[in-house]
């Protein structure tokens, strides 16, 4: 179990990095808002609300934190950072305006309103703006050990819901897909997640939508099922890490063709885990999959790209895809989810969660990847 010191020496350990980053960067100010990298850094995540919560950094080790005063009891006391409470009626853009006054560039994350920040920049007219998102992935690609271990712990939740459905104690058989949908989540809160982000349920010709909504379509025997699900999972209050995981089976039997469908896409997955190194760029990796796929003759059908990183938010840096010519990097995590989808027909994917290790990729999702028939 994770004690609350070393979430705190993780914390601690971010601001410093973000610090060295910023003067290497010669980034006087670093501010941010509603963005994931808020909890990132601190552990707190604010409200949603009217009111602006601003994270204000700077190379030098300033670390303030300008918040609604109704709001403050919320934030969790670290060494170094300094909360400035406002009141209704007090201007919180006057308070941060003062600590970038003399500032000749800003970063902001990529979620700073623009109700908000056109006002603080009135107040900082020489600042030219960058993004504090695009300056922070770096970072936060590099999943320290408390982040690895808490995406651990999600995967394996998920993977017990996944022997839930494989054990017959959710039924899928002869009921609606949004029925299963429900059963799904409320499956992945008792395995351990404090939140449920999604579950996707598609049956016969919707498993061939990437994304189905769930509907009142009754699940049928013959059937082909893709069931991709997943939640966040956190520890006494901590920001939460994301599971997300996606196994397609049979209902009742195998449909005609589909097997050998499903043997093209079950290689093309294993080729992904097995080939991807450190060094490789993401579009690499997503060629390794994607040529195994149209060499079985469904290259037209895999229509996304292989993987995302995947941390404190579902879909983050890096990405496998075709536009990503970056080296992947060990101590990143990302899915491997190659796709093929016969619209009108069915539709079959096959996800894990893994880290980039120095020898190769290691899953973080366990369960079975063969076609089982529900």
């Amino acid at each position: 179990m994770i004690e609350p010191s070393q979430f705190e020496a993780a914390y601690q350990g971010r601001q410093e990095r973000t610090r060295q980053l910023l003067a290497a960067n010669e980034v006087d100010a670093l501010l941010i808002t509603l963005g994931r990298e808020l909890p990132w850094l601190i552990g707190y995540q604010a409200m949603p609300l009217e009111r602006i919560t601003c994270l204000y950094m700077d190379a030098s080790g300033s670390t303030r934190l300008v918040i609604p005063k109704l709001e403050a009891p919320r934030v969790r006391a670290l060494p170094g950072l300094e909360l400035v409470p406002w009141v209704d009626g007090e201007d919180p853009f006057g308070l941060l305006g003062s600590m970038i006054r003399d500032a000749k560039v800003v970063a902001v994350d990529d979620r700073f309103i623009s109700g908000w920040l056109l006002p603080l920049m009135e107040r900082a007219p020489r600042a030219s703006l960058r993004s504090a998102t695009s300056l922070l992935n770096p970072l936060r690609r590099q999943k320290d050990a408390i982040e690895i271990e808490l995406l651990e712990l999600a995967a394996h939740a998920a993977d017990r819901v996944t022997e839930r459905l494989i054990r017959g104690e959710i039924k899928v058989a002869n009921r609606r897909e949004s029925e299963v949908a429900k059963d799904i989540g409320e499956a992945l809160l008792e395995e351990g997640h404090t939140s449920v982000n999604f579950t996707i349920v598609g049956s016969g010709p919707n498993s061939a939508s990437p994304h189905h909504d769930p509907t009142h379509r009754v699940i049928m025997p013959g059937d082909a099922l893709v069931l991709d699900f997943g939640g966040t999972y956190s520890i006494d209050g901590e920001p939460g890490y994301c599971s997300d995981t996606t196994r397609t089976f049979a209902v009742g039997e195998i449909p005609e063709g589909f097997g050998e469908l499903y043997d093209v896409l079950y290689h093309a997955q294993a080729a992904a885990r097995e080939s991807i190194r450190v060094g490789m760029s993401g579009r690499e990796a997503d060629l390794v999959a994607r040529h195994v796929i149209a060499d079985g003759g469904y290259g037209e059908y895999f229509v996304h790209r292989l993987g995302h990183g995947i941390g404190l938010d579902e879909h983050e840096d890096p990405y496998l895809s075709s536009e990503n010519v970056l080296p992947l990097e060990a101590g990143t995590a990302f899915s491997i989810e190659p796709g093929i989808y016969l619209p009108g027909r069915y539709g079959a994917r096959i996800e894990d969660i893994v880290i980039l290790e120095e020898k190769g990729v290691r899953p973080l999702n366990e369960s079975p990847r063969e076609l089982a028939v529900l």
